[in-house]
This record gives structure tokens, C-alpha cells and sequence, in this order.
């Protein structure tokens, strides 16, 4: 019912703010005989700050049609290589007609970047796509918005989400050889129980992991996200939390965590933050400052475009994940995509690379929340276990923007380029004291 009544609302707001993003045109431009108003600055910013407000943001585009590649642009094509019911692969497929630089393009390693669903669109993670395209052949998991697919297309588990990465995983492996992973974020756990279920059936696994501000231990230094997912019942999450979609979507009838929810969650963790850009978003439109207000255009075109979650892995991780800690505690069955239940066992990884990043002021994943999969993957020699707490970064600034850029990814690509060349075949090694990663703290 609540879903239903928001969406009635957003349609009884459509031409009201529809009406407000043309006040602001008028009011702004010089010919028209308001826009002569000594007040016309004023009452233009007004109406955008209006229309912004209250408009319907809708997915973003990742946008990116070049990359710089040793000095050479190259161009960017995207595309959908696998489409699954929840989620796409999507690549960024690059070309140039310089031999030497094509040459260069077939010897990078591939990276699989695993985007997180838990309520943004994979496009928040631009920055990190546009970074690394100059040094690896990448491909992204691009999550579908639930409210979007129909109930014929079945439910979505948490187990799911598990094969859909071995999926693309080996899809990568068999056209490539190798792979990489990148995970940011909520998929860190999954992604790690997909590896560790390839690895303890003698799959091959990545070369590599790089894990970026996720909940792999959620019991360590608990955030106020942890500790809401934590105090509060998997009963009450499914009565407070879960709605079914209106029948105006294709996904009619299916239940999600709506988005509209989880923008109002974060949202009230920083209100006081979030009313203070709007009103500097106000004074640089009166100031006429162009670069502030696309910076700010930017940043909320991306923040505040949602989209809904099902119900059956929401609550799977909230359990899982934030509440019995199947993890860490090693009691985390999966089914495969056969039927097939195996236990998870982070500790039969040998073969791949970990590397941990956390921020430190990262109000989503505490500190010692990413770094503690180095204690459950005793099989992984040591010399392939690598911790960077990045000083002065909150969750976002560890995969976009300037800290991420000058001292994240440096250290991702040196880190995967080190593990990319062939090794031995080692043995799991579930008898060997706790691995201790080198740790690394950057200004």
C-alpha cells in the first residue's frame, strides 16, 4: 500500500515539477520579459532547486566513449555480452587502429568489476570503470531494477547472486584464460563465497581479488547501517520494509525493498550534509558559478536514482550477512545453479590473490570489516595477502574521486599486474596459523 501511494504521489508532483523546470528556463533567460526582473536570477534558482527536488531521476548512463591508453585515446564501446534475468554483463569493448597501441589493449588482464546491489545503479561506480580502462579489458556487473522484471522470471536469492558471479567468472576464464575481480562494497561476501565454492570443487579461481569496503566480518567496529541490520528482526525487516510493486510496472506484484525507502535511508544518515549542498546549490546558481552547480547536478543525478531490491536477497543478506555471520562462522550453505547445497569454505581459496581496502572514515564498513578475509583464507600464502587503509577516506572516496585516483588505484593495478603471470598449483592449507596481510596506510 505504501508503494502504491508513493507512486501516486510522484504523479500528482509530475507536472508541478515538470511546471517548475520551466519557470527556471523563463526566469533565466535574458529575452524573455521576466527574465528581466531584478529578481530573475533569484527566482530561477529557486524553481530549479524546485524541480530537482522533486523530479523522477531514472538511471544514469556510464558515459564513457574514450579513454586515454599511453597517451593514445581510444575509443569505448558498451555493450550487454550476457543478459540474465537480474543482471547484465556489461563490457566496455575497446578500439584503435594504432597497431602498437592494439597490441597493448590484447595484453592487459581482464577485470570483472562487481558492483554492488544495495539500492544505487552500477554507474556509481564510473570513476573506478573510467580508471581502470586504461590498463585492463573490463566488464561490470550492471544489476537490473526489480520493479522491472516480471514475476515470470522468477525469484532472486542470495544464492543466486553467488552463481550469477561464478557465472561471468567462468565465462570470463574460458574466452580469456585468466581474470581479476573487483568487488565494492555489499558484493565482497558473495563474491568471496563464489571463488571459495569454485575453489573447494578444484575450479580454476581468479588470479586476483581486490575486496573494497565490504561487510566480510560485520561484527567488527559495527557502523550505524550494521547495527540497525543487526538489532532489529529478520520478522521486522520483511513487515517494515518489503512492498510489493505497483501494477503501472512490468514487475507488477513483486516483492522488493522499494528504492524510495532505501533513498530515504541515506539520506537521514547525513541530512544536515545534504541540506547544506542544496542550499550551496542554490547560491552558485544566483552566483552564475557553472562548475559547482554541474559538479552538484552530477553528483545527485547519480545519488538519487534508486532502484528497488527483491525481497528474497535483501532479507537473505540481511540473515546471512549482518545477522548470523554464515561467513565468518563458516555455516553458510549455497545452492548451486543445479540444486546442489555446498558449503561455503573461504579456506580452500589457494590460488588467488587478496587484496583489502578500507576507508578510514567509512560510515558503511567499519574498520577490520574488509580486512578480516585474510584471516578466513589461511590457504592463501602469505606474500598474497595485501591490507591499504586509506586515511582520510570516507566509503565512496575509496573507489571515486581524487583518493581513489591518486592513491587506490595505483596500488589496484601494481597489485593486479604483480599477480597476473602463471604460478603453481598449491594445495589448500587449512592447518596454518591466521595469514597476515601487508598493510599499507596512505595520507
Amino acid at each position: 500500500m505504501l508503494y502504491q501511494l508513493y507512486e501516486t504521489q510522484r504523479s500528482l508532483m509530475e507536472p508541478f515539477s515538470d511546471l517548475a523546470h520551466s519557470a527556471a528556463k523563463v526566469f533565466d533567460n535574458p529575452l524573455s520579459p521576466l527574465g528581466q526582473s531584478p529578481f530573475a536570477q533569484r527566482m530561477s534558482a529557486g524553481y530549479d532547486l524546485m524541480y530537482r527536488l522533486s523530479k523522477d531521476y531514472v538511471k544514469p548512463e556510464f558515459g564513457l566513449r574514450t579513454v586515454d591508453v599511453q597517451g593514445v585515446e581510444v575509443a569505448i564501446h558498451e555493450r550487454v555480452e550476457i543478459d540474465k534475468p537480474f543482471c547484465e554483463l556489461r563490457r566496455f569493448k575497446r578500439f584503435s587502429d594504432d597497431a602498437a597501441t592494439l597490441n597493448t589493449l590484447k595484453s592487459q588482464p581482464v577485470v570483472l568489476i562487481v558492483a554492488p546491489l544495495s539500492g544505487h545503479y552500477a554507474t556509481l561506480l564510473r570513476d573506478t570503470v573510467k580508471s581502470m580502462l586504461g590498463d585492463h579489458k573490463v566488464y561490470i556487473t550492471d544489476w537490473k531494477n526489480a520493479r522491472l522484471i516480471p514475476m515470470a522470471a522468477g525469484e532472486f536469492r542470495l544464492d543466486d547472486y553467488v552463481n550469477y558471479v561464478q557465472e561471468f567468472i567462468r565465462h570470463l576464464q574460458s574466452k580469456y584464460g585468466v581474470c581479476h575481480v573487483v568487488s565494492v562494497c555489499q558484493p565482497t561476501v558473495p563474491v568471496l563465497a563464489a571463488v571459495s565454492l569454485m575453489a573447494s570443487r578444484g575450479e580454476q579461481t581468479p588470479r586476483s581479488m581486490v575486496m573494497m569496503g565490504g561487510p566480510i566480518d560485520a561484527r567488527r567496529s559495527p557502523t550505524s547501517v550494521n547495527s540497525l541490520a543487526m538489532n532489529k528482526s529478520h520478522e521486522w525487516f520483511e513487515h517494515n520494509v518489503i512492498y510489493r510493486v505497483p501494477s503501472n510496472f512490468p514487475g507488477a506484484g513483486r516483492r522488493v525493498y522499494p528504492g524510495f525507502l532505501q533513498h530515504s535511508g541515506f539520506v537521514a544518515m547525513n541530512p544536515s550534509n545534504h541540506a547544506k549542498s542544496h542550499y550551496d546549490y542554490f547560491m552558485d546558481l544566483i552566483k552564475g558559478d557553472d562548475n559547482s552547480t554541474d559538479a552538484h547536478r552530477k553528483f545527485y543525478d547519480e545519488y538519487n536514482a534508486v532502484l528497488d531490491m527483491d525481497a528474497d536477497y535483501y532479507l537473505d543478506t540481511i540473515k546471512v550477512v549482518f545477522q548470523d555471520f554464515s561467513l565468518v562462522n563458516g555455516t553458510w550453505d549455497v545452492k548451486s545453479a543445479d540444486g546442489k547445497t555446498e558449503r561455503v569454505r573461504p579456506q580452500d581459496i589457494s590460488n588467488t590473490a587478496l587484496f583489502s581496502i578500507e576507508g578510514e572514515l567509512d560510515d558503511i564498513s567499519g574498520s577490520g570489516q574488509t580486512e578480516a578475509v585474510h584471516a578466513i583464507c589461511p590457504g592463501v600464502p602469505a606474500a598474497m595477502h595485501k591490507h591499504l587503509e586509506v586515511r582520510g577516506a570516507g566509503h565512496f572516496g575509496i573507489f571515486s574521486g581524487r583518493r581513489w585516483r591518486e592513491v587506490v588505484y595505483p596500488q589496484v593495478h601494481a597489485f593486479i599486474a604483480d599477480h597476473h603471470q602463471p604460478r603453481a598449483s598449491r594445495k589448500p592449507a587449512a592447518s596454518k596459523g591466521k595469514a597476515t596481510p601487508k598493510r599499507m596506510k596512505r595520507a
